[in-house]
């Protein structure tokens, strides 16, 4: 029983996060395949924000109107064109909004993909260094708030900047002194945007940094929760959660007053430059420069501005926040892939952690021999597991992994499969390097939500529904799936039909015979299954291993005796090697584990 980790230094263990360069950067390669979607979108915008100022001008003249004693019929053409304004602005905006929305999902898409295959390249070791706290609040909630900006902020930002825009344009149409008046508000804005944004963007990355650390320390409390009453930790859990708690609340508050500060400086801008405005249209009229009406659509054009000037400097709280969001997104995005197929960073050639869709006939096994060659591997300063392991698998042979907890196995098997980089050796899977044909199973085995058949599919989508039934009955999964109440069409997982552990191994395992590697590799894939089942997961285990080279990593040492090959592995290092009943009979640390689990079962041993 171990006690569950609690780096000292989160920081230094979470995933990047990228520079706001980097971020830019990014951004424009996102937008780069859209750019006409782009362009055509704010095209339309500009059309439908220059239609719209033609409101004040027209409202002018019919002040002109009526303060002159002009007769009503005059009023008619005025109240025409303002119906018209508004419809011809009511659909280009639409037209517009709608193109910069479909821009926005596009681009949000695409970052998702680019988030979630990067992720799933994630060394293992990476993502353990890291908590599983830290990715869950990036793919949660950072993708949430740049979610929530590209279909809120994203179209609400792109129209009133181009509203600020163009109607300051419109002041100075009118007259450029009703436009020198109104930029009178601009330095207590510009100031006031700077002020904010200068604490916002540091605000929000360690909000995002604390609520990852708060999700991480409730996962590994909730996780280990057993061993944190085992060791009588309640306390010490509950205020390290507390701790980090208080940090998120913090840094909330602070957030709140930063943006309080925002808006009390924006309505000061405001006042200004409407007393401003006012102030100039007062002495222009007494002057005789300009009519009431043009006074009157002046203040009205400031006015105007209100709600883009606002929304747009309001935005900059959703934009910093999203920002911050990004920057973690991108910041997992442009981690380093593990090399699939290329050499890795001890010069070794990596077999592919995915296994490839295949269309026609497995490879020969004979072309699936594995060299691991001076494997070493370390999960940090001081926490080294591998110790230069070499190890040959010859084509079609059964390798079991074997020894005591902690001795490496794992790790082995994983920087074989190439979902981890060592630390130092190269391991080489001889083959097509288009299509390594590599495949892993683990204890841990997920069932996706949906049809039965459509989750086998997923390691070969082409299969047809014979072949599905091929692969369940090798592994003797067909009679309980065709008993399932609509047969492969049953829908499994999470809101449909539970699998036991034991089904959903041979779920897996079924998965693995669609995909037909020529090297397979088994992390305890019985584990999670009891005796009964064991007996029949080891079963399943066998027909879908045949013909195939395959490291099996044993939780039961039944499978040692299956297999061609037993490997010893203690504290990192490879002790023993041989046949089953050699390495039994040898009196070595095999045969005190053989001892130690034989003796440990009622039924005689093999």
């Amino acid at each position: 029983m171990t006690t569950p980790s609690h780096p000292a230094d989160e920081a230094a263990e979470l995933l990047p996060i990228a520079t706001p360069a980097r971020t830019r950067a990014a951004l424009r390669a996102l937008i780069r395949p859209d750019r006409g979607l782009a362009l055509t979108g704010v095209g339309v915008l500009v059309a439908a924000t220059a239609v719209g100022l033609l409101v004040q001008p027209l409202l002018g003249r019919i002040v002109d109107i009526v303060a002159d004693g002009r007769p009503a019929g005059d009023l008619t053409l005025p109240v025409v064109l303002l119906v018209a304004v508004a419809a011809v602005q009511g659909v280009t905006t639409t037209i517009g909004l709608t193109r910069i929305a479909r821009l926005g999902e596009t681009v949000l898409a695409r970052l998702r993909e680019r988030f979630v295959e990067r992720a799933l390249d994630l060394p293992a070791d990476r993502l353990e260094r890291a908590g599983a706290g830290d990715l869950t609040a990036r793919v949660t909630g950072d993708v949430a708030r740049v979610a929530e900006a590209v279909r809120s902020a994203l179209p609400e930002m792109a129209r009133s900047v181009l509203a600020i825009l163009l109607t300051l344009g419109a002041l100075a149409l009118l007259d450029v002194r009703f436009l020198l008046a109104a930029l009178l508000a601009v330095p207590v804005q510009l100031l006031t945007a700077r002020w904010y944004v200068a604490r916002a963007l540091t605000l929000y990355a360690d909000q995002r940094v604390a609520n990852g650390a708060q999700q991480q320390q409730l996962l590994e409390t909730i996780g280990g929760a057993v061993t944190v009453r085992g060791h009588r930790l309640e306390e010490q859990h509950t205020e390290r959660g507390a701790g980090r708690s208080r940090k998120a609340v913090e840094l909330t508050m602070r957030s709140v007053h930063l943006v309080l500060g925002f808006y009390g400086r924006l309505h000061i801008a405001e006042y200004i430059g409407l007393a401003a405005v006012l102030i100039a249209g007062f002495w222009l009229v007494r002057d005789g420069a300009v009519s009431i009406g043009t006074a009157t659509a002046a203040a009205l054009y400031f006015h105007s501005l209100f709600g883009p000037v606002n929304a747009a400097l309001v935005l900059l709280d959703d934009a910093q926040s999203a920002a911050a969001g990004l920057a973690r997104l991108v910041g997992v995005t442009d981690l380093a892939r593990p090399g699939t197929g290329k050499a890795g960073p001890a010069g070794g050639a990596r077999p592919s952690p995915v296994p490839p869709q295949r269309t026609g006939p497995r490879r020969e096994a004979s072309r699936a021999a594995v060299a691991v060659d001076a494997v070493s591997h370390a999960y940090g300063p001081g926490r080294p597991v591998l110790h230069e392991v070499s190890l040959t698998l010859r084509p079609g042979e059964h390798v079991a992994l074997v020894g005591t907890s902690g001795a490496g196995k794992s790790t082995l098997a994983r920087i074989v499969v190439g979902v981890q980089q060592p630390t130092a050796g190269t391991v080489t899977a001889p083959g097509d390097p288009e299509d390594p044909s590599v495949v892993l199973v683990t204890q841990e085995v997920h069932v996706f939500t949906g049809a039965l058949a459509e989750d086998l599919r997923l390691a070969r989508p082409d299969a047809t529904e014979a072949d599905l039934r091929r692969a369940l009955s090798t592994v003797h999964a067909l009679d309980w799936a065709e008993a399932l109440p609509d047969g492969l069409d049953t829908v499994v997982g999470e809101g449909g039909h539970r699998l036991d552990p034991a089904r959903a191994q041979q779920l897996a395992l079924a998965r693995l015979v669609l995909a037909d590697p020529a090297l397979a590799v088994l992390d305890e894939a019985t584990a999670e299954a009891g005796s009964a089942g064991a007996r029949v997961l080891e079963r399943s285990a066998e027909a879908a291993l045949a013909g195939r080279t395959a490291l099996i990593v044993a939780h039961r040492l039944t499978q040692a005796v299956a297999a061609d090959r037993v490997v010893v592995l203690e504290a990192g290092r490879v002790v023993e090697s041989g046949p089953h009943e050699e390495l039994r009979d040898a009196d070595g640390p095999y045969a005190a584990l053989w001892r130690a689990w034989s003796g440990s079962r009622t039924a005689p041993h093999p």
